[in-house]
């Protein structure tokens, strides 16, 4: 993974703004070769996901940016995404490769013993967060904080594998969180802005978080 922005296109939030999540997508995407876009749509059913990912699947290939599916390793490989990202609660590392041969697999982690477990996984990224307060997610775990992101990246250091921080990542605190040896900030709250506004946004959070 690319050092930089992870961006995620968050459909509920953007649903409640009667904002169209496909057109959002190519303003985030305009903003350069980002590191990574998560489609993540927790309300969607299946079939009207799979339809939105397989819209945005050529969109994300022709800017230059993996393209991963929040949850669903079954959607994710029927709308020939790179990669699905995984919930503690979501379908275990080894089955969602089996569903999804090929794909990347990212993973969730909200605690050091969670995060170590996810080293000793095969996953291709760990996440970590929420690393400040987020209002994005009303169920977020307890905060990490930077000085917990930064002893995690330490110990990842090693392994091959990349972090990505998330949680209430703002473009004043995002220098911090690659100060702290993340490779990626994840961001949801931060890119919802104006329409107007969305593809400076983005491309000021992925220089910072670079």
């Amino acid at each position: 993974m690319n050092p930089g922005l992870y961006a995620i296109v968050d459909v509920d939030s953007l649903l409640r703004g009667s904002r169209p999540p496909l057109d959002f997508a190519r303003r985030v995407l305009d903003a350069g070769a980002l590191a990574a876009l998560q489609l993540r749509a927790k309300s969607m059913g299946a079939r009207d996901l799979l339809a939105l990912a397989a819209a945005l699947r050529p969109l994300c290939a022709d800017a230059g940016v993996p393209f991963f599916l929040n949850d669903r390793p079954d959607v994710a490989w029927l709308a020939a995404a790179d990669g699905v990202h995984l919930g503690q609660d979501d379908l275990p590392l080894a089955l969602a490769r089996r569903v999804a041969p090929g794909l990347q697999i990212g993973v969730s982690s909200h605690t050091p013993a969670e995060f170590a477990a996810a080293l000793e996984t095969d996953a291709d990224y760990v996440a970590v967060g929420p690393v400040f307060a987020t209002a994005t997610k009303s169920d977020a775990a307890p905060v990490v904080g930077l000085a917990t992101l930064r002893s995690l990246c330490a110990a990842a250091a090693g392994s091959g594998r990349a972090v990505v921080a998330i949680g209430g990542i703002t473009l004043a605190n995002a220098p911090e969180i690659r100060a702290a040896g993340a490779r990626a900030g994840a961001v949801i709250g931060a890119l919802l802005v104006d329409d107007g506004d969305v593809t400076a946004t983005a491309r000021a959070l992925h220089r910072a978080l670079s």
